[in-house]
């Protein structure tokens, strides 16, 4: 048990499913069997999860990692008292408490992994509009996290079975990511892949670039963007002898690479690369009128830290009912054990 990977999770959003899906999770055993699992936030929360679902777990409250139990039955809280401390946050809304609480557990166990307190960090979903609401004006986690660990070439992955994507841009507006599609950043973004694949036990990674235009612009007859950013990038990293192939037509390359014909792809914006995972992992039972299926994980690259995260929002349409799935928080844990264990060997 010393030697599993210890990993906070923070709970997200209060007023959003974060809580719940953190103590579904917490509530398997076969979590506690490949990490030793921390939630970091407020322990107030968890204990209204606990309740809320109805379930036979304790919960000990601690101010340091070193007096976790990391027992299965008995969930870890590592406290973050809510401001103000006798706030009961409503579910389903955007609140000024919700953002705050979110913003100081992810502060926190950014700060816990850079003393290795812990060995990688795992985080629930947060509201951007909660965020900025209390003062926090950050775009999202990844805006934090770059912040915060003073990270300055780093990018996000999703990943969902054999399909993987890294962007070259994300929150931004879609005129503002065409800008962006230079060759210096395309450039980075196929190293930040093979990188990541390399963490995560992919000896040679297999890249595909996205094009940015559609059929890749056909020679320029649709954008230049192909010919001028995106193919010398692909060149110059073909020259130090990666994997890489491009640029692939935006809507062919993601189903070679869930097919497994690449192992990751570098997507030019935001939603070129989240829907497809989208598409992928959200499955929803029309007949039952919910969410049957809910997976995928966000990985922030190029941190000193390991960071891995749910790939949905607060759900406020689900929060407080308890039907909310914890599926992608788990797959998100079992990343952050996978990237920790890898971590270690090097």
């Amino acid at each position: 048990m010393n030697n599993l990977p210890i990993l906070g999770i923070t709970m997200g959003d209060v007023c959003g499913c974060g809580p719940e899906i953190a103590v579904k999770a917490l509530n398997k055993a076969a979590i506690y069997e490949i990490c030793r699992p921390i939630i970091v936030g407020s322990a107030a929360m968890v204990k209204r999860a606990v309740n809320l679902l109805e379930l036979p777990l304790k919960i000990n409250v601690v101010h340091h990692i070193k007096d976790s139990q990391f027992e299965y039955g008995t969930i870890d809280g590592y406290d973050i008292p809510l401001v103000p401390a006798d706030a009961d946050p409503p579910y389903g809304k955007v609140t000024e408490v919700g953002g705050r609480a979110a913003y100081e557990a992810v502060a926190k166990v950014i700060e816990l992994a850079m003393a290795g307190e812990v060995d990688a960090t795992i985080t629930g979903p947060l509201h951007k509009e909660a965020l900025n609401l209390a003062g926090f004006y950050y775009s999202g986690h990844t805006e934090i996290y770059a912040a915060l660990t003073g990270a300055k070439r780093y990018a996000m992955m999703l990943a969902d079975g054999n399909l993987r994507v890294v962007h070259v841009s994300t929150h931004v507006s879609l005129r503002e990511a065409c800008d962006r599609v230079k060759k210096e950043r395309v450039y980075e973004v196929i190293h930040i892949a093979d990188d990541a694949c390399k963490s995560i036990g992919i000896e040679k990674p297999r890249i595909a670039v996205a094009g940015l235009n559609p059929h890749c612009g056909e020679n320029g007859l649709f954008g230049t963007e192909e010919i001028e950013e995106i193919t010398p990038a692909i060149k110059a990293a073909k020259s130090e002898g990666l994997h890489v192939e491009g640029p692939i037509p935006p809507d062919t390359v993601f189903s070679k690479a869930n097919g497994g014909m690449y192992d990751i792809v570098v997507a030019m914006y935001h939603d070129q690369g989240h829907i497809p995972l989208k598409v992928v992992g959200f499955v929803y039972d029309q007949a039952k009128q919910q969410w049957k299926s809910v997976s995928g994980v966000n990985i922030t690259l190029g941190l000193p830290i390991i960071r891995a995260s749910v790939d949905h929002g607060t759900a406020f349409d689900q929060a407080g009912k308890g039907t909310a799935t914890s599926e992608s928080l788990e797959n998100a844990i079992h990343y952050g054990v996978r990237m920790a264990l890898s971590k270690k060997k090097k």
